[in-house]
C-alpha cells in the first residue's frame, strides 16, 4: 500500500509591486477626493452661517448701539475663502485644496474611532486668519495677518480644531465632533471673540525708531512700514495652543 502523501497547503501567491501600487492608489485616491468632498461641503456651509452670523450681528448693533455705526460685512472670495469684516478686523476663512495626514505620535491615534479605521485620519482643512482692516483698505502688503484657527475634516465630516484659547480646546474629541451648523456657529463665534480680545499694540520704540526715504514718501496708507497686532512683541498665551 501506497504511503499517504501530505495535502499541501494552498501557498498565498505574492501580489507584485505593480498591483500594490494599483491597490494603494485605489483606496488612497477613493478616500482623498471622499475627504475633499465632504470639506469643500463643510466650508460651504462655513460661508454661508458667516454670512447669517454678519447680518445677525449688524442687526443687533444697529437695535442696540443706536448713533455710532459699527461697520460688519460678510464677503465671498471665490469657492475656497470667505470673510467677515467686524470694526478694525477681518477674519478671513480659508479652505486648502491638498489633504493631510498626521503624525503617528499624535495623540488621534490613541482613540478607538482610529484604531477602527485609520483612513479616518486622513483630513482636509479650513484655515482661519486675522488681520487688520485696514491691511487691506491701504493694500499694505508688508502688514501680517495670524493664525488662530485650524479646522480638520475627515472623509465622515468629524472634526476637530487646533486654535487658540477656548478654539483649542473646545473642539478636540475627534470622534465626537461632527460638522453641523450649531458648531459651525460655535467655531465662528469662538474665533471672533478671541479676536476681540486680541489687540493691537504698539512695538518698542527702538524697533521702530527708523525709516528709510522710500517708507517715508511711500503714498499715504499704503507704507511698507510692517503693522500688526504684535509686530515686534512675542506673548507665550499667544503662541501657546492645544489640539
Amino acid at each position: 500500500m501506497a504511503p499517504k502523501q501530505k495535502s499541501k497547503k494552498p501557498t498565498k501567491k505574492k501580489k507584485s509591486a505593480f498591483r500594490l501600487i494599483n491597490d494603494v492608489l485605489k483606496l488612497k485616491s477613493a478616500t482623498k477626493n471622499q475627504i475633499y468632498d465632504s470639506t469643500l461641503e463643510s466650508f460651504q456651509e462655513f460661508k454661508a452661517e458667516l454670512e447669517v452670523f454678519a447680518n445677525d450681528l449688524r442687526r443687533s448693533l444697529d437695535k442696540t448701539n443706536k448713533g455710532q455705526r459699527i461697520p460688519v460685512k460678510y464677503a465671498s472670495k471665490g469657492e475656497f475663502e470667505g470673510e467677515v469684516r467686524f470694526a478694525g478686523d477681518v477674519l478671513y476663512f480659508m479652505m486648502h485644496s491638498n489633504i493631510f495626514n498626521f503624525d503617528d505620535d499624535h495623540k488621534m491615534y490613541k482613540t478607538k474611532y482610529i484604531k477602527d479605521d485609520d483612513l479616518r485620519t486622513y483630513c482636509g482643512v479650513i484655515q482661519v486668519f486675522n488681520f487688520l482692516s485696514d491691511s487691506i483698505k491701504y493694500n499694505r502688503s508688508n502688514d501680517v495677518g495670524y493664525l488662530i484657527a485650524r479646522i480638520f475634516v475627515n472623509k465622515e465630516k468629524h472634526f476637530f480644531v487646533e486654535g487658540k484659547r477656548q478654539l483649542g480646546f473646545l473642539y478636540n474629541e475627534f470622534e465626537k465632533n461632527k460638522i453641523t451648523k450649531t458648531n459651525i456657529r460655535k467655531i465662528i463665534e469662538s474665533a471672533v471673540l478671541y479676536t476681540l480680545d486680541f489687540d493691537l499694540l504698539t512695538p518698542p520704540y527702538d524697533e521702530v525708531s527708523q525709516v528709510t526715504l522710500q517708507e517715508k514718501i511711500a503714498e499715504t496708507g499704503s507704507s511698507k512700514i510692517k503693522t500688526g497686532k504684535r509686530v515686534g512683541f512675542r506673548f507665550q498665551a499667544d503662541s501657546d495652543h492645544l489640539g
